[in-house]
């Protein structure tokens, strides 16, 4: 059904054409517009995979506010978000001349809480702090009385990966409710007051599914009920949902349980020194589990793990410390507001030890992973289906999935199964770019076999010489953080131009520099393979060093194989080669991101021609010119360099 507001919108001197400039009407966006608004007047579910550059955020946003109806926009990233937010909605509400109200709402640790921050600075106080630390938290408290968000996101005083969030943000478990003395003022109940009075709410998909599972139990109202729910960037929500409909605990919140019993024995029970004997016992324990868990970065499965008599001796000492902590906390029941809140959090803690520990209930998959301080111990269910039907069918209303990788040779019955979908409509529109003239694709000859000895070495000396004649500009995707880092080090003993590698500072910082300098290479692996969005001539070469299929030692990927085999089903085909494609069409999205871009893509793997499956995954990808040699590939990329506007810019 076509809609004449719809058409009138999209015409080219409609509403849009009024406040972007150069907007030149597209068939493939007028026609997800229809659907969505289709999908809006029936109460009824779409799934459309937009190829990048159709234009889709624009495509869901006019006929959801034309429909006049509760809207929740749910993305895939904070940045994403933010974009939605502050660049897109503001043009939608102008050009549509729409007066209803507009709100953003992040999770809680995103907002900054007064009643953490007043206790970390008498903290500073009574404590050693470090320096930096404490001037972070005496520009905070400057900023506070300034703010009317709260939102440290807005705070250009620290930055995004600042040590000091976490002791000044609030947490589900350490959250004060209508007890904290700043309860009035607080900035996470004034963004949820204002989500709920408002007529379009966006949202991350992290905070939407936390919200699902927190209404599971019967508390909280973080997001409000709406008739429209639109979820951009849909093929993570599967492996999302998974996590929150599972259980985890992470020795984060252990040390943040210590670190708040230590701050309430020094702040309002100082006569209790057996708190602080408690809270050091419970700290030590949680590293002391984070040693003997061994490697860091690694993933294992926690079923094995627990078999190990070191493993489980580690986790009876932490959970007889957490034991030892609600014994004393008991006696201080009543004192102070923070201890009791503790009191509760310690049996939630202790009941969250014992079931992490029953590694015989079927249907999940029990997992661990670690980082170089921490640990997390999780348990998540195998499917999420059944329960995330619910929740649609106890909602009602639209729901639309949009993404640029949500097919796997146009069938999506991968995705849909994921989430227990119905939807009245499915299809692909296709990217308006010109595949044939702005990129090529290469898979090298004589490539070595993938996972060999030496592999790292062979593909440095085989692509230095295409990226030194390219000047950079390349992004080097890796499969694995091992990988990663054995490459950035031989590209840094090879290479004339600048390496940068992932992790050595923040996502942020690490991609400015890669804007500023002009003639890096990055070196990255699982967070820039999607959600980067670098245009112009400052990207022109993206290499991936293997077909991303999931390490099969995975835990989780070990227990959906299992659980795939129980239903009859082929493992391989039905799960390990969809997530593989989905991935592989995100790394490549990172090439081409404008009309005027020009790229050129080389995938490291011989897979991709030699096996019966490689016609999946090319079958997935745009139409991309082909090629085995890499000598065209440095021709078409001078040739690119030669005709190539000099204008750079990035979005995130």
């Amino acid at each position: 059904m076509v809609s004449k507001a719809i058409n009138k919108a999209f015409a080219s001197g409609g509403a849009l054409g009024q406040v972007i400039p150069g907007f030149q009407p597209r068939q493939p966006q007028l026609d997800m517009a229809n659907a969505v608004e289709n999908a809006i007047q029936q109460e009824a579910q779409l799934v459309v995979e937009a190829g990048t550059g159709t234009g889709k955020t624009f495509a869901y946003l006019v006929p959801a506010l034309l429909s006049g109806k509760k809207t929740i926009i749910s993305t895939g990233s904070k940045n994403l978000q933010e974009q939605l937010f502050h660049r897109d909605l503001p043009l939608m509400v102008d050009a549509l001349g729409f007066h209803g109200k507009v709100s953003l709402l992040k999770g809680r640790s995103n907002y900054l809480c007064l009643d953490r921050l007043s206790r970390q600075m008498v903290e500073s106080h009574t404590t050693e702090t470090h320096t930096e630390l404490l001037s972070q938290l005496v520009k905070v408290r400057g900023w506070a009385s300034e703010t009317k968000s709260g939102d440290l996101g807005e705070c250009d005083a620290i930055a995004e990966d600042s040590l000091v969030i976490p002791t000044i943000t609030s947490t589900n478990d350490n959250c004060l409710g209508k007890d904290c003395p700043s309860y009035q003022d607080c900035f996470v109940l004034k963004a949820r007051k204002r989500a709920l009075d408002s007529d379009v709410v966006v949202v991350n998909h992290h905070l939407f599914l936390a919200d699902l599972a927190i209404k599971e139990t019967g508390f909280g109202e973080l997001i409000p009920e709406a008739e429209v729910f639109v979820f951009d960037e849909a093929h993570q929500i599967p492996d999302i949902a998974s996590q929150y409909f599972g259980q985890s605990l992470s020795s984060r919140q252990i040390q943040d349980l210590a670190k708040d019993i230590e701050i309430g024995y020094r702040t309002e029970a100082r006569d209790m020194k057996q708190l602080q004997k408690a809270g050091d016992r419970l700290s030590q324990a949680a590293m002391d589990l984070r040693i003997v868990l061994g490697d860091t970065g690694f993933r294992g499965n926690w079923r094995d793990a627990i078999q190990s008599p070191s493993i489980l001796r580690e986790v009876e000492r932490l959970r007889d410390s957490v034991v030892l902590c609600i014994d004393v906390l008991k006696l201080a029941l009543g004192r102070s507001q923070l201890l009791d809140t503790a009191f509760e959090r310690a049996n939630l803690i202790k009941g969250r030890i014992e079931r992490v520990c029953d590694v015989s209930i079927t249907g999940y998959s029990y997992w661990y992973d670690t980082t170089p301080r921490q640990f997390s111990l999780h348990i998540t269910p195998l499917s999420v289906a059944d329960k995330f039907h619910e929740q649609i069918e106890a909602k009602g209303g639209a729901w639309i999935f949009t993404s640029a990788t949500l097919a796997v040779s146009e069938d999506f019955q991968h995705f849909t199964s994921r989430l227990g979908l119905t939807p009245t409509q499915q299809f692909s529109l296709p990217s308006p770019f010109d595949y044939s003239t702005q990129a090529r694709l290469c898979v090298p000859r004589y490539l070595p076999e993938p996972n060999s000895k030496g592999l790292a070495e062979k593909l440095v000396a085989m692509l230095a010489p295409v990226i030194e004649k390219n000047q950079g500009r390349c992004f080097f995707l890796c499969t694995s953080h091992s990988m990663m880092r054995e490459l950035g080090e031989r590209f840094r003993e090879t290479l004339t131009l600048p390496v940068l590698l992932q992790g050595e500072t923040s996502k942020q910082k690490t991609l400015a520099e890669f804007m500023e300098l002009g003639n890096a290479l990055l070196v990255a692996t699982g967070a820039f393979w999607e959600g980067i969005d670098v245009r112009g001539d400052a990207l022109s070469c993206v290499i991936i060093d293997k077909l991303p299929f999931t390490a099969p030692d995975d835990p989780l990927l070990k227990a959906r194989i299992e659980d795939c085999k129980l239903q009859g089903g082929d493992p391989f085909n039905h799960v390990q080669l969809p997530d593989a494609v989905i991935t592989l069409k995100q790394g490549v999205g990172r090439l081409i991101r404008d009309q005027k871009d020009c790229g050129a893509l080389i995938i490291c793997d011989n897979r991709l021609v030699t096996r019966d499956y490689g016609a999946t995954f090319l079958a997935s990808l745009p139409p991309i010119p082909r090629t085995r040699d890499l000598g065209k590939i440095e021709t078409f990329l001078l040739q690119s360099q030669q005709s190539a506007p000099k204008k750079e810019r990035i979005e995130k």
